[in-house]
């Protein structure tokens, strides 16, 4: 048996889009194996994994955490079968903000180049990681955020998530994908 942790309904939606584009046997194991923790809480992602494991021997786990900007609740110490993940950028969100991915998710026409021009404002550059990691990108996805009211609607992240080519799909979200597919294999 498996189960994966997230923070929010958007944290699941987002990664079984990209597993759509990725690996489609994983979206139904991101779905239906999935826990909705209401934040970032790795207690009691591991709480909750203990009690289930009482009865499961088998089971395997995944929390997956965004590192956010402030204190942040420690990760506890790894229980047999329950690992980690906390994503190198403050939030999952920030895996979206690819301008082509986001140009098909609105369908904008040829000519219409807003949002380039607010990508070339907002956004790093795409070598510079340390900016990455610090950028706010739920702010700037808001429905009433910068981009959104660049282009005059709101930017949807699923959307974008199922938008996004397997190329376009930074290269920690393929790896944590990847993990999972093993640890849900090695628990199926």
């Amino acid at each position: 048996m498996f189960v994966v942790y997230v923070e929010g309904p958007r944290d699941r939606d987002l990664l079984r889009g990209w597993a759509q584009r990725v690996d489609p046997s994983l979206m139904r194991a991101l779905g239906d194996g999935s826990v909705i923790l209401g934040g970032r809480q790795p207690r009691r992602a591991a709480a909750h994994f203990r009690a289930l494991a009482r009865e499961r021997e088998d089971l395997r786990g995944l929390c997956i955490l965004d590192r956010d900007g402030g204190p942040e609740e420690p990760v506890p110490p790894a229980d047999p079968g329950l690992e980690f993940h906390v994503w190198s950028r403050r939030h999952i969100e920030s895996y979206l903000l690819v301008p082509e991915a986001m140009r098909r998710s609105l369908r904008l026409r040829p000519h219409d180049r807003r949002l380039e021009r607010a990508c070339r404002e907002l956004l790093p550059e795409p070598d510079d990681e340390p900016a990455w990691r610090s950028l706010d990108a739920k702010r700037l996805l808001a429905p009433e955020g910068p981009l959104s009211r660049a282009v005059g609607r709101p930017l949807r992240a699923g959307r974008i998530a199922r938008a996004m080519r397997v190329d376009e799909i930074h290269p920690e979200v393929r790896g944590l994908l990847a993990h999972a597919r093993a640890v849900f294999r090695s628990g199926a």
